[in-house]
This record gives structure tokens, sequence and C-alpha cells, in this order.
């Protein structure tokens, strides 16, 4: 027996617990990039991976004047901006999920770990 159990005190093991990966990005490229890197880098780890499910793109426009004064023809431009969201979720220990920021994050890339209870 071991020292903790003689003394009555109980070991409580690595417990398997749920990740939720959200990754957005203006661009679709690093964001592919990044997800497939992560993916099979958790996969190579023996980690349970669910994804890369991907979310609806937002869509955010502008429309403005062309003359700053408003005098002349009624003429607009139109702006966007899209943004994509990638979803992954992980089932894996606390110690092998630390390990993540590890991983090449491209530069326009936002990565948030959230832990469903």
């Amino acid at each position: 027996m071991s020292a903790e159990k003689e003394k009555g005190v109980d070991v409580e093991a690595p417990k398997v617990r749920k990740f939720r990966i959200t990754m957005t990005s203006k661009k679709v490229q690093q964001l592919e990039k990044f997800s497939n890197n992560l993916v099979t880098g958790a996969r190579a780890q023996g980690m349970n991976v669910q994804g890369p499910v991907r979310l609806p793109t937002k869509t955010l426009r502008i429309a403005t004047r062309k003359t700053p004064n408003g005098e002349g023809s009624k003429t607009w431009d139109s702006y966007e901006m899209r943004i994509h969201k990638r979803l992954v979720r992980l089932e894996a220990f606390s110690d092998d999920v630390k390990n993540i920021p590890s991983f090449n994050i491209e530069p326009d890339v936002n990565v948030e770990i959230t832990v469903p209870e």
C-alpha cells in the first residue's frame, strides 16, 4: 500500500474533462491552417477530438456617402468585413490542454478555451 492510503488520505486521479475551443478570424486561410494543426496535434497526443465545426460567418456591412459635404450626386461606397468561426471540442486531461498554446497560433486568429460545466 502507498503511504497516502495508510494515512487515510484519498489520492485523486487526473480527471478527463471536456473543453471547447472557439477560433475567430477575418482571414479564412489562417483560420483553417490553425484549426487543422490543432486537430492533428490533439489527435497525435491521444485526445478525443470533435471538429472543426464551421459556424456561420458574420458579415458586417457599412454604407457611406462618397461626397463628404453632401453636394453632387448621391453615390455610395459599401464596405464589408467577414468574421469566420470554427469550433473544436476536446476530451482530455487538464495537463494535456495546457500544451495547446504551444501550437503555432496564427497572428490574426483569436483563440478562446472554455470549460463547459
